[in-house]
């Protein structure tokens, strides 16, 4: 996938994020969550993680009840 094309597509899964997805952001903005910074749909070669920490080396994949 292009780079352009896998920005907006993550860009759209941001927009259109789960309730549990939601629910995990808002709690962990600002770093609230053990001062770990977490990145919202991280691209990582193929795949697209819902959450990632670099610094801890952590992903986060949070389903909603649509699974």
């Amino acid at each position: 996938m292009p780079v352009l094309a896998a920005l907006a597509f993550r860009r759209q899964l941001r927009r259109r994020s789960t309730d549990a997805e939601r629910r995990l952001w808002s709690a962990q903005r600002d770093r609230r969550f053990a001062s770990a910074k977490l990145r919202r749909q991280y691209g990582l070669g193929p795949f697209v993680l819902d959450f990632y920490c670099p610094w801890l080396r952590l992903a986060i994949e949070a389903d909603g009840g649509q699974h």
